[in-house]
This record gives C-alpha cells, structure tokens and sequence, in this order.
C-alpha cells in the first residue's frame, strides 16, 4: 500500500538515509559503550561502570525508535554490523583503552551522534516531517548532555 502522510517520496528516501546513517553511529556507539562497561579498569571503576551502564541502556532504547521512524517514512532499516560498518561514522574499537581514553572516545562518539542528528535535520525539515525533527531534537540533547558529562569527568 502507497504511503501518504504529506512528504513526497523523494524526501522520505532523504531523511531515511540520514536516519540510516542516525541509526549505525547509535549502534555503534551502543556497542563501544557497552564494551567500555565490561572492560573498564582503575580509581574511577564504580562510577564509569555505572555511567556506561545508563548511557549504553539509552542508547539500545534509542536505536529501535529511530529504526521504527525509518520503517514509518516506509524504508527497510538497517540491522547488520556489515551494513553499520558501512554507514557509521564511528569507528569500532580496537583492543581495551585505558579509562581515561574510554572516556575520550566516548566523548568523540556522542559528539559524533550528534553531529549525523544535525546532518539530518534540513531534509526533515524542508519536508515539514515535524516527527522526525522531534526525534533528532532529542537525540541531539541526549548526545551533547551525554558528551558535557564525560567531558566533566576529564577536567583536572
């Protein structure tokens, strides 16, 4: 059955690709900060294990709510790491950082996120997709909170 909700296809197609896009840097960064909570080490063990446990808990919320948008506007939404590795712009982590460098990663990683939500916001917008607007809204505030909390953490 053909959508009809008052965004031509044309411009579902442009906001699904940036919502793909939207969706491997979430997974991906759900994946490092997960990875980040099993392995982190050292004097601030308690509270990076907390903090990643919280962040990476949002994150796999997040994920199915933009790829339930993306299924809205009536695209497939990605779900393999193949397909994320293709599309993400953050990369996947190598071998175990120390805490702080965890910490800078993931500082990178949700400023990341960001960025991609923001990149997305023009064709969302030009399209009147006020939904979509909304989600990356959020994802945007979520990430740059997320990322002033770990930067915090790094101030001597």
């Amino acid at each position: 059955m053909d959508i009809d909700i008052g965004i031509s296809k044309k411009d579902r197609k442009a906001i699904a690709d940036g919502l793909s896009r939207l969706l491997a840097d979430t997974y991906t960064l759900y994946l490092k900060t997960h990875n980040f909570h099993w392995n982190v080490e050292g004097p601030m063990f308690n509270t990076l294990h907390l903090m990643f446990e919280t962040q990476y808990t949002e994150l796999a919320l997040a994920v199915d709510l933009i790829a339930e948008r993306i299924r809205a506007l009536g695209y497939p939404a990605p779900g393999t790491y193949a397909a994320y590795a293709k599309l993400s712009s953050i990369k996947e982590e190598q071998g175990v950082p120390s805490a702080e460098d965890m910490i800078r990663k993931l500082v990178q990683g949700q400023e990341a996120v960001s960025k991609t939500a923001r990149s997305v916001f023009p064709a969302a917008d030009k399209a009147g997709d006020e939904p979509t607007a909304d989600l990356l809204t959020q994802r945007m505030q979520i990430h740059e909170k997320n990322a002033w909390m770990l930067r915090a953490l790094l101030s001597k």
